[in-house]
């Protein structure tokens, strides 16, 4: 997937500028009552200033009125760069859905007609051959086919889709290499995968999670009651002997309200599913992205998820009086033809274990290709036959006396395997025995390191399988997970995620299969494999496009991210307003209440260059604080009691810090200059 550009290019900030006009809409501001106040405030003061307010000059209240509204448009400025990321992510899937032609089966032979995908209906069947697009999402019925899907995931590797099993979806857009097969259609039109992708990265579909909104009523709470006593001042100054002007008293009220976060409250949300997609995991709401900050147990399917799901040569055993090099050579010869992903892994641990340096079959050799009626396969080169396959299958085809010392040998060397929860292939040699290849589902390259991060940062794993518990905890040894349950059916894991539920405890899942679909649409945090079906990616609340079970690290540190962001900027903010309260109140009430002097304890110039000071640093704290909302507050792994001391440290006592510095300077600018 291609990254949008930089942050503060001009293809994203000048869209954005143009977008943080078009929010000044009063329904678009409405969302966010915080801004929705301070654009009303600017609003009547600019009204004053066409009137002409006694009391104060027109240059002071002209750079008020300019300042307000500077504020409101940082604040939808905010927005409009996040949501702009957003579309910058979208426009490089948009690329992938041009307008694609279908070939649509007429249901007699092999006969179709070329029609818009655009017009397939759900149930209808394509036929997709090489060099084909596939036009909508589906299940392959038919045949098997390499298919390059980096215009999904952003990887070239090409992958296997086949009729049957958990590798039998496809996404549209994605390009059939080799091959060919038949797709049954199972998206409505426009509601394909990709489509809800680029509604999502967009942020068109983007909604409030449940801390936002409470943090918006805390926020709203918060305007009400600052607004009901800026609204009582009137009266005292009055009972005091004088009077505030409006414009002050609106001033007032700005500094007052937590402007700072509610500006940035929405383009904290938007970037944190937009860091989420960098990530090339899709989240399908915001609510499934806080809470994996929460996990506390993670379940992993074991096939596809932490294997790799397709079995692999591990080893070459050779029966008594055979060189285990003769074996080799042998099964690589009897592979070469094989495109399995098997029989490639055989060809391969023959070449980089063995030296076995054969490239090609010499001409005139007769391939035995694999079938699921003879199961084994083979080659016949220069009169020899040699076969490998399953080990009655082999003995069925070349017979053996069962009694014999290599019969026997044998079959304990499969029974071995097996235990040990391989499969065996035997090989056989012009009717000579020569050994077997053990082959396992492999554990996928830095599971198990990836796992040891995951219990740093408190989490449990738990493998799940249908395996027999021998094979399920040699698997999960191997693969270093904290617990594994086998022999697992559906109604287990659902069972499994409901009884750490009742116990108090988040759960995330991980899986790709069919079977795993209840427990996905269970967990709190279901993440499903992109190279699974079409059931387990709908039943699940977030999608892994690069389809690593291990990824659920950076989705729980994006989700402890976008925690630690909302948070760290909302302790920023209210003590901000803290310290720009010693700069204001000063000012306004210093005439009426001359005791109030002491409190101007940075030394502003006058009331007047306060005001307009705190005012400034007001609307220039919201685009300095942008960065850190877009690209989040850097997420360590530790305890929570020293990462909350460390994030007050920075945060709460910068907020205080950084209002006495910034009014400070911005005083000596204003006095300077004249300004007030």
């Amino acid at each position: 997937m291609t990254a949008p550009t930089s942050m503060f290019s001009a293809a994203l900030v000048v869209p954005a500028m143009r977008d943080a006009v078009a929010k000044l809409n009063p329904r678009d501001l409405a969302r966010n009552p915080v801004m929705f106040v301070t654009a009303t405030v600017a609003a009547l003061l600019t009204l004053l200033l066409a009137l002409g307010e006694p009391g104060l000059s027109t240059g002071f209240q002209l750079q008020l009125v300019l300042w307000l509204w500077l504020t409101v448009l940082f604040g939808t400025f905010a927005e409009a760069l996040a949501e702009g990321r957003g579309r910058a992510q979208a426009a490089s899937l948009r690329a992938t859905k041009a307008e694609l032609r279908a070939k649509l089966m007429l249901g007699v032979g092999d006969t179709y007609e070329l029609v818009p995908a655009s017009q397939l209906e759900k149930g209808e069947i394509v036929l997709v051959e090489t060099d084909d697009l596939i036009p909508a999402d589906g299940e392959v019925i038919e045949g098997v086919a390499s298919v390059n899907e980096a215009a999904i995931t952003g990887e070239s590797a090409p992958v296997i889709r086949e009729a049957g099993g958990d590798r039998s979806a496809v996404t549209a857009g994605t390009r059939v290499i080799s091959d060919r097969i038949k797709v049954r259609v199972t998206a409505e039109p426009g509601q394909g995968f990709l489509d809800r992708m680029i509604a999502l990265v967009e942020g068109a579909e983007r909604r409030k999670t449940p801390n936002e909104i409470a943090l918006t009523i805390l926020l709203v709470g918060l305007t009400i009651i600052f607004l009901i006593a800026v609204a009582t001042i009137p009266s005292f100054a009055s009972y005091a002997g004088g009077a505030i002007p409006v414009a002050l008293l609106a001033a007032l009220l700005i500094t007052l309200i937590p402007t700072t976060i509610a500006a940035l409250l929405s383009a904290i949300g938007i970037a944190g599913m937009d860091r989420l997609v960098r990530f090339n995991v899709l989240a399908k709401s915001g609510r499934a992205v806080e809470a994996a900050g929460d996990v506390d147990v993670l379940l992993l399917d074991k096939t596809g998820t932490i294997t790799i799901g397709d079995r692999q040569a591990s080893e070459f055993r050779a029966l008594a009086g055979v060189e285990v090099d003769t074996l080799a050579e042998a099964a690589l010869l009897a592979s070469l033809a094989d495109e399995t992903p098997e029989g490639r892994s055989i060809v391969a641990l023959a070449r980089e274990r063995y030296a076995i340096r054969v490239e090609a079959l010499p001409a005139g050799s007769d391939v035995v290709p694999f079938s699921a009626q003879t199961r084994l396969s083979g080659v016949t080169v220069a009169g020899v036959t040699i076969h490998k396959g399953a080990v009655d299958s082999v003995l069925k085809a070349h017979p053996q006396d069962e009694s014999a010392p290599t019969v026997q040998e044998l079959r304990r060397m499969t029974d071995e395997i097996g235990r040990s929860g391989g499969t065996p292939l035997a090989v056989i040699k012009d009717g000579r025995l020569l050994g077997a290849i053990h082959l396992k589902d492999v554990v996928k390259a830095g599971v198990r390191e990836r796992f040891a991060e995951l219990r740093k940062m408190g989490i449990r794993t738990v493998m799940i399988t249908g395996d027999n518990p021998l094979t399920a905890a040699a698997i999960a040894a191997e693969a270093g997970v904290d617990d594994f349950l086998a022999e697992a059916t559906p109604e287990d894991k659902l069972a499994l995620i409901r009884r750490e539920q009742g116990e108090g405890r988040l759960v995330a899942m991980c899986g790709d299969g069919t079977n795993d679909a209840p427990a996905l649409a269970q967990a709190d945090v279901g993440v499903a494999m992109n190279t699974g079906t079409q059931a387990a990616r709908e039943a699940g609340n977030m999608v892994d496009l690069d389809s690593d079970p291990t990824k659920l690290i950076e989705v729980v540190g994006l989700g402890k991210q976008l925690l630690m962001t909302r948070g760290a900027l909302t302790t920023f903010s209210v003590a901000n307003d803290v310290a720009k309260y010693f700069a204001i109140i000063p000012a306004i009430f210093v005439a009426l209440y001359p005791g109030l002097g002491v409190l101007n304890i940075m030394g502003l110039a006058t009331p007047q260059s306060a005001i307009l000071s705190a005012i400034i640093f007001n609307a220039l704290i919201i685009p300095c604080l942008v960065p850190l909302a877009l690209q989040g507050v850097r997420y360590r792994p530790m305890p929570a009691g020293p990462l909350l001391a460390r994030n007050l440290s920075i945060y709460g006592l910068g907020g205080l810090v950084a209002p006495f510095a910034g009014i400070k300077l911005i005083d000596l600018a204003v006095s300077t200059l004249h300004l007030a």
